[in-house]
């Protein structure tokens, strides 16, 4: 369960749209609190949060938490608090909680204790740990024993997922680590870059674009990445060995649902778990604009865990981009071959192109045979033959002289269209 305080006096505000993103993602329960009442007047405070109840609702309405509770306090005067510790206990249920996998406990806090230690608070994420166990502490590489553990000031001898502990541990210098991950075995890796799944937040309306930088955060730890959207060609989850459509922006429809995928090139390398939940937003934003800031978020589904990965591996994930030229046939050579021209620049290598497929606007499909003099013209050869139409469209005179074939509005283009990968470093050409 998610319990959101929001001022009556203000209603939702920019940091409360975000707070419902956040709590979509993360949970099925919300209780909404309205604080400070005890700045209304009494006479006009019954209608003042009804008021306030309906606007907010309307918003509400457009979530997950339709008909979410709503109860109105008074944090300094202690007004209404029984009612809402009421509401929380008939509402909140234990998740299941399991002790399998890999142990990962998310620290929020760490302190030293003279003559025990260094203590880290947190929760546990995932899997169990006891007394003695050895962990490992963030990407320091070090690794230290389990003295003891505390679980709301009361010594245990281990936890499980779910549980809020302290946990000591000795020869650890509490300045090297603010907030972070303690974890046993390898599921737990420093991360380079990462590819996503995308959903847009519906409360985001500035311009979502590759190849800029967006703030994205992973649990405790926020890093500027550089964004990369693409899609299947059809509805597929993630796969190194699919083809993807480079994207400049991202469908328009993948608002509240997945729609494709995003690479994202981290500027700092952060520690990832599998599967975890990513959020892309724009901090730079001014904080004092009625604007939501999260911008969109998906969920991990592939990790780069080596530094130099951009050179060793991303030529591995096949995001193309369409790239078309527009030529037109200047004549015939022959019933299977025509000669084109305005495809190419005159310093082109149009070997580069041989036996690339070309289609021609009456409806014939041939292939550029090589270039034709030094003028950037160039042969097509069709295999099945120029239809009688085309032929007597083109004629084989010189321009000027051939009829019908050289008016402007009957000009027949020559169509060549080809892939070009994003991360071939050969620029090759794929049809």
């Amino acid at each position: 369960m998610m319990v959101l305080v929001i001022d009556v006096n203000k209603g939702i505000q920019t940091q409360t749209a975000e707070c419902l993103v956040i709590g979509e993602l993360i949970c099925n329960n919300l209780l909404i609190v309205l604080n400070k009442i005890d700045l209304i007047e009494k006479d006009k405070r019954e209608n003042k949060i009804e008021r306030v109840k309906k606007k907010i609702n309307l918003t509400i309405n457009q979530t997950k938490f339709k008909s979410c509770q709503m109860v109105a306090v008074s944090a300094t005067q202690s007004e209404g608090i029984e009612h809402l510790l009421s509401t929380i206990s008939e509402n909140i249920s234990l998740p299941h909680r399991s002790s399998e996998g890999d142990f990962i406990f998310s620290v929020d806090h760490c302190f030293g204790v003279r003559g025990q230690g260094t203590v880290l608070t947190g929760t546990c994420l995932q899997g169990s740990i006891k007394l003695n166990d050895s962990v490992q502490i963030s990407d320091l590489k070090l690794e230290r024993k389990i003295k003891s553990i505390q679980v709301f000031k009361q010594a245990v001898s281990s936890i499980v997922m779910g549980d809020r502990a302290g946990i000591c541990v000795a020869q650890f210098d509490p300045k090297l680590l603010e907030r972070g991950l303690m974890f046993t075995g390898n599921m737990v890796q420093k991360t380079y870059g990462i590819i996503i799944d995308i959903t847009r937040v519906k409360y985001y309306k500035g311009t979502i674009t590759s190849k800029t930088k967006y703030h994205v955060s992973v649990g405790h730890e926020t890093t500027l990445a550089k964004i990369t959207f693409f899609k299947p060609m059809a509805a597929t989850s993630f796969s190194l060995n699919t083809e993807y459509l480079f994207q400049e922006t991202p469908d328009e429809d993948c608002i509240d649902q997945i729609q494709g995928f995003a690479l994202l090139e981290l500027e700092t390398p952060i520690l990832c778990v599998p599967n975890s939940v990513v959020i892309i937003s724009r901090l730079d934003m001014d904080i004092n604009t009625p604007a939501c800031r999260l911008a969109f978020h998906g969920t991990i589904q592939h990790s780069f865990h080596t530094p130099d990965y951009s050179s060793t591996s991303l030529e591995g994930l096949k995001i193309f981009k369409w790239k078309e030229r527009q030529g037109v046939v200047e004549r015939m050579s022959n019933e299977y071959e025509v000669i084109g021209k305005e495809l190419f620049k005159k310093e082109t290598n149009i070997e580069l192109f041989r036996n690339l497929r070309v289609s021609l606007s009456t409806g014939e499909v041939g292939c550029i045979e090589g270039s034709f003099g030094q003028s950037g013209k160039f042969k097509v050869y069709v295999s099945d033959g120029l239809k009688e139409s085309t032929r007597s469209l083109i004629g084989t005179g010189k321009k000027g002289k051939t009829g019908h074939g050289n008016e402007p509005n009957e000009k027949v283009i020559i169509n060549l269209k080809f892939k070009r990968y994003v991360f071939d470093k050969s620029k090759s050409m794929h049809q």
